[in-house]
């Protein structure tokens, strides 16, 4: 970029591949009773096609955030928006498990390349100097995206033909904008590689790696995936389990309903992202842990009582510990970890959020459907209670050492 920063509406722009990629991540969840009364598969499978897609993800990051510090972001987001394609081709010629199981494992691996890729790529474009406006930016695309993709296969499935189809097609066209901001996005050339000049936080060792923080930015990483992991954890059971929680258990049918339940959950989190962005980032912390912790009281509450107004509480609480989680984490990384580590830094992070939000609904659907799911839901929630109360305790307990400047 010559030295010159990129104009505020190219930051913005940035934005844009990872809200198109995290569209397509949850697009499927309101699809899911139909793909079960075609197919016809169980809770358990269910949460297991669902899992399929942290599989991918996390795949992906022990190869995507390594690759681009090194190779740059282009390089890295060019073939992962072209896999988004091809999941989303997949989706909509689906008739069996395996197909789904194929198309959410390729989601999958879009996605941890833009959680990785895609956000640093946000930040290089911000500069030195908008590094918190980057983070704020980065973190709401990927849940805006994440609540509008739902909506969007609610309101398609129910109003157009070819229910699990339509949306996928639209999905398409909008990843193909996505490619075309990456071609033009003013990214800077990638750090040189290890060398005399580089630093000793520069990217060395193997290219496939459990992604890491250099040293010094351990505790940022461990505080943020405190909150994060609890919150993205609460959103998956939602986005897994929530239709069948509406059609099973409370008696609402409508996939519209469906999706705009997931879709307020991430207008939650992207709303919250807006209102705290000035506070420090352990009050964050310590509001998102609150929040998820309120959340999972709530669908106890939901369960119990079979009510969907207190389930939609829940969704928008578990979306805003989410968003707050993310929103804290990110930011403590951005200003703690050097620009050459950076995807590698932001790959670590979701690597702690999504390995339990893989684990924990599986288990939950499974117990589901041997226990029913009022149990399995009760035993989730109280289990992410206690994680998220350990979470904002470790912020409370070591505010000393978090880092609060902007």
């Amino acid at each position: 970029m010559g030295g010159t920063a990129a104009p505020t509406w190219w930051i913005w722009a940035a934005a844009w591949p990872v809200t198109a990629v995290f569209v397509l991540s949850n697009a499927a969840t309101p699809l899911y009773v139909l793909w079960q009364r075609d197919i016809g598969f169980s809770r358990g499978t269910l949460t297991v096609v669902f899992a399929s897609y942290i599989v991918g993800l996390l795949g992906s990051l022990l190869v995507s955030g390594v690759v681009s510090d090194r190779l740059g972001r282009r390089p890295v987001l060019l073939p992962a928006l072209a896999l988004a394609v091809a999941a989303c081709l997949i989706f909509a010629t689906a008739s069996s498990v395996a197909a789904l199981v194929a198309a959410r494992l390729f989601s999958g691996i879009a996605v941890g390349a833009v959680v990785s890729a895609g956000m640093a790529a946000v930040t290089e474009v911000a500069g030195p100097g908008r590094r918190r406006l980057a983070a704020l930016l980065a973190s709401c695309a990927m849940v805006f995206g994440a609540g509008l993709g739902p909506l969007l296969a609610g309101v398609l499935s129910e109003a157009l033909p070819a229910p699990t189809s339509t949306v996928f097609l639209v999905e398409a066209v909008l990843l193909a904008t996505a490619i075309a901001v990456v071609l033009r996005m003013p990214l800077p050339r990638p750090a040189p590689a290890p060398g005399a000049a580089a630093s000793p936080d520069a990217v060395k060792g193997a290219w496939v790696r459990v992604p890491g923080v250099p040293h010094g930015s351990g505790f940022p990483l461990l505080l943020g995936i405190a909150v994060f992991a609890p919150g993205i954890t609460a959103t998956a059971f939602v986005l897994s389990l929530g239709p069948s929680l509406l059609s099973g258990l409370l008696g609402t049918t409508s996939r519209v309903v469906a999706g705009a339940l997931a879709f307020v959950m991430f207008l939650g989190a992207t709303g919250v992202q807006f209102a705290v962005r000035r506070l420090g980032r352990r009050t964050i912390l310590a509001a998102g842990a609150a929040s998820t912790t309120a959340a999972m009281i709530a669908l106890i509450g939901a369960v119990q009582t079979s009510s969907v107004p207190v389930l939609a509480v829940a969704a928008v609480l578990a979306g805003t510990g989410q968003g707050m989680g993310q929103l804290g984490g990110l930011s403590l990384l951005n200003s703690s970890v050097p620009p050459e580590r950076l995807a590698e830094a932001n790959a670590a992070l979701n690597v702690g959020g999504y390995l339990p939000a893989g684990a924990l609904p599986v288990a939950a659907g499974y117990l589901s459907d041997a226990a029913g799911l009022t149990t399995g839901a009760t035993v989730f929630a109280v289990v992410l209670t206690a994680l998220a109360a350990v979470g904002g305790l470790v912020v409370v307990a070591t505010r000393r050492r978090a880092p609060e400047a902007a």
